[in-house]
């Protein structure tokens, strides 16, 4: 097989590897993208293209969780425990939202070493290579994401901002199982007057079609705030038409309602993060 067979080969799990890595699937087909263009000028010989693939893929990603941090988050070392390989299973193939955020707070090199391990079986050998470490340090990296992971701290925990963004990307992208996860069994969707004149559902109930209803939708949605309270709102042509008001309980959404009244729309200002905009 010729490079170009190789790479289309190895594509899936590459995709695969990345968007675990990096929780953003456009941001992940880039990033093999690019280890492709890396291949295509590649000088000399190349002794296992999979393994070369798998190393450049990794550093990639590496290097683009080094760009999300704007601000170092210090070391914490957390108390470590015999591992139960039972519950290894389960945790690597824990995709919820409470794991992406504490992902997210992870260190870029304590984020890979616990996905390519856990997740994908890398002997810590390979991870070592991958990071410019050792195998005891790719090891206890790996060690110390995977006591985190599991006993997270206070601060780990969803605030209510972060369930209500995590649920609209959840939407946009038609991630069905993320949204059915930040979904409370008895989640509903009500909508004041105004927002049913609009075209919003008058009321949907149940988890399941709450989140058939969202996936999928909501592209044009944006973050807002509304009386100090996390939401998000439609927006056409820079104004705001139908807010999506959130209820969220336990970080878990409980419900949502459509409104559209003008005195509501009025008091809707756009937010970055938990920080509204000035």
């Amino acid at each position: 097989m010729d490079r170009t067979e190789v790479f289309m080969a190895e594509r899936p799990r590459l995709v695969g590897l990345a968007t675990r890595v990096l929780a953003d699937p456009a941001e992940a087909e880039d990033v093999v993208q690019q280890a492709w263009l890396r291949l295509h000028t590649a000088d000399g010989d190349i002794e296992s293209l999979p393994a070369w693939l798998t190393t450049v893929t990794t550093r990639l990603c590496l290097d683009r969780l080094r760009a999300r941090r704007s601000v170092p988050v210090p070391e914490v070392e957390v108390a470590e425990r015999a591992p139960d390989p039972a519950e290894d299973v389960v945790l690597a193939d824990t995709v919820g939202v409470a794991l992406q955020v504490v992902l997210d707070r992870l260190s870029p090199q304590e984020r890979v070493a616990f996905v390519l391990h856990d997740t994908f079986g890398f002997e810590f050998s390979t991870i070592a290579a991958v990071l410019d470490s050792t195998p005891t340090a790719a090891r206890k990296l790996a060690s110390r994401a995977r006591a985190k992971v599991r006993q997270p701290a206070p601060e780990d925990a969803l605030a209510d901002w972060e369930v209500v963004d995590a649920f609209m990307s959840a939407a946009r992208r038609g991630d069905f199982t993320r949204l059915v996860q930040l979904l409370a069994p008895d989640a509903v969707v009500t909508a004041d007057d105004a927002a049913v004149l609009a075209g919003t559902p008058e009321r949907i109930e149940g988890r399941q079609e709450v989140a058939t209803f969202f996936n999928g939708s909501a592209q044009s949605a944006l973050p807002v705030v509304i009386d100090d309270r996390p939401a998000a709102a439609w927006y056409l042509r820079g104004e705001a038409k139908v807010l999506f008001d959130f209820t969220v309980d336990d970080g878990v959404v409980t419900q949502i309602t459509f409104r559209a009244g003008p005195d509501v729309l009025s008091r809707v200002a756009r937010r970055d993060g938990a920080v509204p905009r000035d």
